[in-house]
């Protein structure tokens, strides 16, 4: 008898030893929890593929594949502490904010001939479109961990911040002093770190700002066995507000790794933006809707929401995306900027894991003419993500869009640029797991000087890099072409 037999002569001697009520017992619990995690998935899942897998899971997997759905398929929640604390008066929302120049004309000038992109940003995104705002680039964190360190010595009243890592290192530790010192000084200082990203290395670094009376927060952290287990839900967001008119955001964690010029394996290439006028009330208001999703406490007052003066020339709106009310905001308004470009289009991204519509969008603006650029990283830190990219870029290439990959070290710069006028930075990147499960906070502004600026950048970036053929493509190996193609099929789940 070989061992599979003895396996099954061995469950069937369980099975006829067990009493009959607790088989009956078992079956019926097996069906009731199968029919309810399968019901919800045909409700509420909007890709139909996704709604058949985990029917199949739910019913083949007993007992596990209902536990799975409950982990990792039910990806939307909603903001209840907000809903029961807030939604009378909203306190932290930003006061309208208006000045001498906001007026039609003024918004027309700025925006130009990107109307139809301005609109669609209206209507999908619960934050207004702001004038007169400052941003300012920071490669790196040789240029940006500096002027965050420097604000948060100068401030007064508050400083809030968001990172998805924090990690125990010399730029971690440099920045726990800072914000200890400031919370010491009787600043108030709020710190919101993400349950997973930061799992590793915070809970020593937020014992020692607790310490110093600064307030730290775990964003949806890991609670096992009890408590719902949101995997799938991560806090990516990369947000710091200083006294309520200096902010800091884009694609930089707390980490050494953005120091580009030390001699380490694991560094990274990044962007990050100093941003001074109107829209730093929204990216307050983006912090203090999580604070309050994690802590139940809302912060409002003059300490946090400060009367904003103009700055600068830039017309900016904060976009909060996630898997809750904005649901999939930023996949609109990346679709919108393809439809609307006329001239070109330039993106820097870490990971390309696009959906379908984006890969039509981004086709069809070749097709009509416009010339679309994308710079991916040669070098990827989850190799799996290079795998799913490869299996992509051949459909661009076909349709004339130039795909660069950039040498090392690590490109984690997210920024996107149409027609030299309309500039997205932030937290997303362009993968389904940025559209549709992580909480990101991007702004979009229409500033053409900057734009021309960072433009001039990203044409150096791509011409010190290696452009991606068809023949490169069409010429990987069978084994490739099946590890990549396998990737491609597990990218909704990466």
């Amino acid at each position: 008898m070989d061992l599979a037999q003895s396996g099954d002569v061995h469950l069937i001697m369980m099975l006829a030893s067990t009493p009959l009520p607790l088989l009956i017992l078992a079956l019926v619990a097996w069906l009731a929890l199968g029919c309810a995690s399968a019901g919800h998935a045909i409700m509420y899942k909007r890709d139909p593929r996704s709604a058949s897998l985990w029917v199949l899971v739910s019913f083949m997997l007993p007992l596990v594949g209902p536990w799975l759905y409950w982990v990792l398929g039910i990806n939307r929640v909603e903001r209840r502490a907000i809903e029961h604390l807030g939604r009378r008066g909203r306190p932290f929302d930003p006061e309208p904010v208006r000045d001498q120049h906001d007026d039609v004309e003024t918004h027309t000038h700025a925006v130009g001939h990107l109307g139809s992109l301005r609109t669609i940003g209206d209507r999908v995104a619960r934050l207004p479109m702001l004038p007169s705002n400052t941003l300012t680039p920071l490669h790196n964190g040789e240029q940006a961990y500096p002027r965050m360190l420097d604000a948060i010595r100068n401030a007064q009243r508050s400083v809030t911040l968001a990172s998805y890592i924090f990690d125990w290192d010399d730029v971690g530790h440099d920045f726990a002093n800072a914000l200890g010192e400031a919370a010491r000084r009787g600043v108030k200082v709020h710190v919101l770190v993400d349950g997973l990203g930061a799992l590793k290395s915070f809970s020593r670094m937020g014992r020692l700002l607790i310490k110093s009376r600064a307030q730290v927060a775990a964003f949806f952290p890991l609670r096992f066995p009890l408590g719902r287990v949101r995997l799938n839900l991560r806090n990516h967001r990369k947000i710091m507000v200083v006294d309520g008119r200096t902010g800091f955001t884009g694609g930089m964690n707390i980490s050494q790794r953005y120091m580009r010029d030390r001699p380490d394996p694991g560094r990274v290439e990044d962007l990050h933006f100093e941003i001074t006028g109107p829209v730093v009330a929204e990216m307050q208001h983006a912090f203090a809707e999580d604070w309050a999703m994690a802590t139940d406490e809302i912060l409002g007052g003059r300490g946090y929401f400060p009367k904003l003066a103009p700055t600068g020339p830039a017309l900016c709106r904060g976009i909060s995306s996630g898997p809750d009310e904005d649901f999939e905001i930023i996949h609109h308004i990346l679709q919108a900027a393809f439809a609307s470009a006329q001239h070109s289009v330039r993106i820097v991204t870490p990971y390309f894991v696009p959906t379908w519509p984006l890969i039509s969008a981004m086709s069809m603006a070749a097709l009509r003419g416009v010339e679309v650029t994308l710079v991916l990283p040669s070098m990827v830190d989850l190799p799996y993500m290079r795998w799913v990219a490869d299996a992509y870029i051949w459909q661009l290439l076909q349709h004339g869009i130039r795909v660069y990959r950039r040498p090392p070290p690590f490109v984690h710069t997210k920024l996107m640029i149409v027609d030299e006028r309309w500039i997205l930075l932030g937290s997303a990147n362009l993968d389904r797991r940025s559209f549709r499960l992580n909480f990101e906070f991007n702004v979009e502004a229409y500033e053409v000087t900057l734009a021309g600026e960072l433009c001039t950048w990203l044409d150096q970036l791509a011409q010190a890099s290696e452009e991606v053929t068809l023949e490169q493509v069409d010429s990987r190996s069978t084994s490739q072409r099946l590890r990549d193609g396998l990737a491609k099929i597990a990218a909704p789940y990466l």
